[in-house]
């Protein structure tokens, strides 16, 4: 059996298909049915490969679950990773703690270092975009962008100093909360001001 690199094999597809928005059942129906032809294995994963085509700039991610492939625009991205001495100094610096939720290593929480700008959004691997997550945080980050994250944690603040009847924290949170009002950020995550 011919014997192909997963990658080499996934980009091939895309290559041949330029400028077309494909949906993703057809690239992993087609990638898993040719390496399987060529091999007699099984692809593992295709979905990995495809976000990283996307994250290294190859592929142009048009909406969930549909890729293009445009070779005008199609460009090599680095991305940068952390080196082992910044994620201990950045573990450090931070407490050894979530910066979002607060739990760390003393609650058994597995902590992750994180770009606070993405790296396939061109962040950079310096002390200033590297934060603390724990998993559940990082992971729930991933699904939202930044400032999505951000106003749904400040309205999980505002709820909960309004029920605890903290005033000054209701005031900051309120305050932070129509910044975003303001700016028209993220509007789709509802705020229920009361009057």
């Amino acid at each position: 059996m011919k014997k192909i690199s997963q990658s080499k094999l996934l980009k091939s597809f895309f290559v041949k298909n330029p400028n077309r928005d494909i949906e993703h059942p057809e690239v992993v129906d087609w990638v898993t049915a040719e390496y399987k032809k060529l091999t007699g294995e099984v692809f593992r994963d295709p979905d990995r490969q495809i976000r990283k085509f996307h994250q290294v700039g190859l592929l142009i991610k048009v909406r969930k679950g549909v890729y293009r492939y445009d070779p005008k625009f199609a460009h090599k991205r680095i991305l940068e990773e952390f080196t082992q001495v910044q994620k201990e100094a950045i573990l450090k610096r931070d407490g050894y703690k979530c910066v979002i939720c607060g739990r760390g290593i003393k609650e058994g929480v597995e902590l992750h270092i994180d770009h606070v700008i993405a790296k396939d959004l061109g962040g950079k691997a310096t002390m200033d975009n590297g934060q603390v997550l724990c998993s559940r945080c990082n992971f729930m980050k991933k699904k939202a962008k930044q400032t999505e994250s951000g106003k749904k944690m400040f309205i999980r603040l505002y709820e909960l100093s309004k029920k605890e009847n903290q005033k000054d924290v209701l005031d900051f949170v309120t305050e932070v909360l129509e910044v975003y009002e303001k700016h028209g950020v993220n509007g789709h995550i509802a705020w229920n001001k009361d009057k």
